[in-house]
């Protein structure tokens, strides 16, 4: 089976997470492109072509339709409004629901069974939409959830530390937006609890950081890609290679029903299964907090 992915939205997510994709080793083999914009499609796949010989894989890429989406081994969803200055991800929830419904449908008239990679706000809400607009299994959906998050905050961990992020062992989990939360007595660098480096002052000043990321690239630059472009393409690598990696994602929720960031196992069924996290009571409050946030967006639609 070929490894393929379609990317329906083509805007600065969508093509972030395929100029990506073009510059790391992966065992993508055919990468689409679907937008409502035709002709700015085939100018990208044109673009991205000519990245080929420079990049390290062979990978067949074009503009393409809902009827590519039939052998597809992953179907990324970056299609909606983006989200301005001001805005909160859940102000987005009402214009994007739409596009959804309509856009899901298609696919799955197509025949489509493979996993779904969601990227667009209200992420945990709109991933739990893909779900019941699709009736595809739950290992078969996931948003990339809070590991934009994560990524954002080993990085600040890092910076602060003087140690490279990659051996900071640390998880921002909850909704992707206002009441997601770090379960600090979790975090480690190396195999050291991070409290044994750091006052709580200083913890908490790095969450509010990551917390506001957004708000402050938006405000810089209206818009934030790259970091989610990174992302997609580590959450597609994870499954292409079936490498059982724990990555935060949005995925289901048992208890509540809905999707939410957790450190969940990835391999090539999509979800393999969820890496319990020991939460204190506080932690578990907020994200106790953080399922009725979904909650409420769920019901209000």
């Amino acid at each position: 089976m070929t490894n393929k992915i379609v990317i329906i939205g083509c805007g600065n997510v969508g093509m972030s997470y395929a100029y990506c994709l073009l510059n790391q080793n992966t065992k993508v083999q055919e990468l689409v492109l679907i937008d409502l914009n035709e002709k700015k499609i085939e100018g990208e796949a044109m673009d991205l072509n000519h990245c080929l010989p420079f990049g390290p894989s062979k990978i067949k890429i074009k503009a393409g339709n809902y009827s590519d989406c039939k052998d597809a081994t992953i179907i990324c969803i970056a299609a909606g409004a983006n989200q301005n200055p001001g805005e909160t991800r859940m102000d987005l929830i009402n214009k994007n629901s739409k596009i959804f419904k309509s856009i899901v449908t298609e696919v799955m008239k197509n025949g489509f069974n493979g996993i779904f990679l969601v990227a667009t706000n209200p992420l945990d809400v709109m991933t739990y939409l893909t779900w019941k607009y699709s009736g595809l299994p739950t290992n078969q959906i996931i948003g990339s959830g809070t590991s934009l998050d994560t990524a954002r905050l080993r990085y600040m961990l890092g910076e602060e530390l003087h140690v490279n992020p990659k051996n900071i062992h640390a998880y921002v989990v909850g909704e992707h937006g206002d009441s997601e939360f770090v379960p600090w007595n979790c975090a480690t660098v190396g195999p050291e609890p991070l409290r044994n480096y750091l006052t709580d002052d200083i913890l908490e000043k790095i969450h509010v950081s990551v917390r506001d990321a957004a708000y402050e690239i938006i405000e810089r630059k209206g818009a934030t890609y790259y970091g989610i472009g990174m992302c997609l393409t580590r959450i597609t690598n994870a499954i292409l290679n079936n490498e059982c990696s724990i990555i935060t994602v949005s995925t289901f929720h048992q208890e509540s029903g809905i999707f939410i960031g957790q450190p969940a196992i990835l391999n090539k069924n999509g979800i393999k299964g969820i890496a319990k996290l020991s939460l204190t009571f506080d932690e578990q409050e907020k994200f106790n907090h953080s399922i009725n946030v979904i909650k409420e967006a769920i019901d209000n639609l």
